[in-house]
């Protein structure tokens, strides 16, 4: 799709986007061949749980351009050394309608902490993908250490002539013909993005590496703002970490076929309307979840699995035959069966072979550990009241694991049970989630609703009350952003190396003006996008409704104030 604006014919910046993600997968395949193989397994995990769903809702289908859709990459990271790489990277994802939201501080994460703070570059209205990048502080360091990183970083030049240009030629012109389209993309996956097993400075390497600075040996010593990582959708988290650890070696096939019997007994049992919703975003979806859900048998549960274990038997999937380091002992974010925020597991980073090449032409042949293949679940998003109760339940979810770091390895069972324990006091379904306000929706009149609007003119004005008579609909919004403290934790278990403390003498702080300073742009911040868009959802729906004049003068206010603070 192009856009035509004073004569000349644009890409579209959001298929330049979606051509960016598809262009980096194939890279990162290339590079990493159990990344494409892991991209297998989430596919065939997909469509268990797709075959699943259509026993649940006879009526749901899904085509394979929605499938390929659903179990694609959402996200990517990056980690970059200097102020002025950082502006061009920031320069760089407006090209493809992709701008900063919310500031994560890496280096005031507790025991997780590291060396970076950072935003996620994503589309402002409901986003396929997002880039996670962050930014070396060099300061964190002891001054010697400080210097010596800024000394190597200075003469490094990751943005070629070509790209820059191509980058301001957007910027002045409005955007970019399909043909510098996707020579913008080639330099992103050719150079910018590109893995290139080549460092310098083996003895700074080491230096940060042996004082648990990996993350910045990774940042500092390399040639380009390589991958990190990237992240596709699952539908079924915990189906897939068996898979994977199944087909890395770990466990055999009758804890895979005891394990998945379990995993897809319990979606089975616990997906509605909403869920199915927040997965497929489709109106074929909407239509077909309108029917009551059917029960699963025992006998379709049995014949689900079998296939599944035939796929995954393949011989293409003896992943433990490729270099591989294992999987993350637990997942990241809010127990199963919470619909909120955000699950993220990953397999282990990979030793790969690098060379270095000093300054005197001496090359040193090594290994580098940093980049893993992560996955991930996105669930609702939460309001502050939620994230507060969430963080709450997370930091006792983290005194349980700790008590027993084996217990997830040794019992899964009685880990899930233990790690969820703390998670109770929050409610399972949407309605109830929404109802006490800890995650956002959005609203719309139905058909039905507007043709009685004129019956509700002295009823009541609570849109959840509305929604089970027939005259509102909902969907939660789905959380769009990340966790540091999840974060941090998949940077460290990847580096088998927990945080690190400045070296500094005084530990310095860190805000989100500094980093707005140095992409020379405001980061949006998120929570007020989501307020606002559940605000405008609202207003619209009791305008359609006729109700406008019977929502008190504080709603109206708030809701307008969340409006103008969203879109300013």
């Amino acid at each position: 799709m192009t856009t035509i604006a004073a004569g000349i014919k644009f890409a579209n910046r959001l298929d330049m986007q979606d051509r960016l993600f598809t262009e980096l997968s194939n890279m990162f395949g290339r590079e990493v061949p159990l990344y494409d193989k892991a991209l297998e397994v989430n596919r065939v995990c997909n469509s268990a749980v797709c075959a699943l769903l259509r026993k649940v809702y006879p009526a749901f289908s899904i085509t394979d351009a929605e499938f390929d859709h659903s179990s694609g990459e959402r996200h990517g990271a990056i980690r970059i050394g200097r102020p002025d790489e950082y502006r061009w990277i920031g320069r760089l994802f407006e090209c493809f309608a992709m701008e900063p939201h919310n500031f994560y501080d890496m280096t005031d994460v507790g025991a997780r902490s590291q060396p970076v703070i950072a935003t996620a570059f994503r589309s402002r209205l409901r986003p396929e993908h997002r880039v996670f990048t962050s930014l070396l502080m060099t300061d964190y360091f002891d001054t010697a250490t400080q210097a010596r990183i800024e000394a190597l970083l200075a003469t490094r030049q990751v943005f070629s002539d070509r790209a820059k240009s191509l980058i301001t030629k957007c910027e002045t012109e409005g955007g970019l013909s399909p043909v510098d389209a996707e020579s913008l993309i080639a330099e992103c996956t050719e150079r910018i993005f590109k893995w290139t097993a080549s460092a310098r400075d083996h003895a700074l390497y080491e230096t940060l590496s042996s004082a648990g600075f990996k993350i910045a040996a990774d940042i500092v010593c390399f040639e380009s703002h390589h991958l990190n990582h990237l992240t596709p959708n699952t539908l079924c988290m915990d189906l897939y970490t068996a898979a994977m650890e199944h087909c890395l070696g770990g466990v055999d096939a009758i804890w895979l076929r005891a394990r998945a019997t379990t995993v897809l007994r319990r979606l089975a049992q616990s997906v509605d309307r909403n869920l199915m919703t927040l997965y497929f975003h489709t109106a074929a979806t909407s239509a077909a979840v309108n029917a009551p859900p059917v029960a699963l048998t025992e006998a379709e549960l049995s014949t689900l699995v079998d296939d599944l274990m035939r796929e995954l038997a393949r011989e293409e999937f003896r992943l433990s035959e490729l270099n591989h380091s294992g999987f993350k002992d637990f997942t990241e974010g809010p127990c199963a069966g919470l619909p909120i925020l955000l699950r993220q597991d990953a397999y282990k980073a990979l030793t790969e072979p690098v060379r270095f090449v000093e300054a005197d032409g001496r090359e040193i042949l090594t290994t580098h550990t940093a980049r893993f293949g992560e996955i991930e679940a996105r669930a609702y998003a939460c309001t502050p009241i939620g994230m507060a109760l969430y963080d709450a339940c997370l930091e006792h979810a983290d005194r349980v694991r700790e008590a027993d770091p084996s217990l997830a390895s040794r019992d899964l069972e009685a880990y899930e049970i233990a790690y969820a324990r703390p998670f109770n006091v929050f409610p399972t379904t949407l309605e109830e989630l929404l109802a006490k306000g800890l995650v956002y929706g959005c609203y719309h009149a139905t058909a039905r609703g507007i043709e009685h609007a004129a019956q509700l003119h002295d009823g009541t004005t609570d849109l959840l009350a509305l929604a089970r008579l027939g005259f509102v609909a909902y969907e939660g919004l789905r959380y769009e952003d990340f966790l540091p403290v999840s974060a941090a934790g998949i940077f460290a278990s990847n580096l088998n190396q927990y945080g690190t403390e400045s070296s500094a003498r005084v530990k310095p702080v860190y805000t989100q003006a500094q980093l707005e300073s140095v992409l020379g742009r405001r980061i949006i911040d998120v929570n007020l996008a989501y307020a606002g868009m559940e605000a405008e959802s609202k207003l619209a729906t009791y305008q359609a409704l006729g109700m406008l004049e019977r929502v008190t003068i504080v709603e109206r206010t708030m809701l307008d104030r969340a409006i103008a603070q969203w879109q300013r």
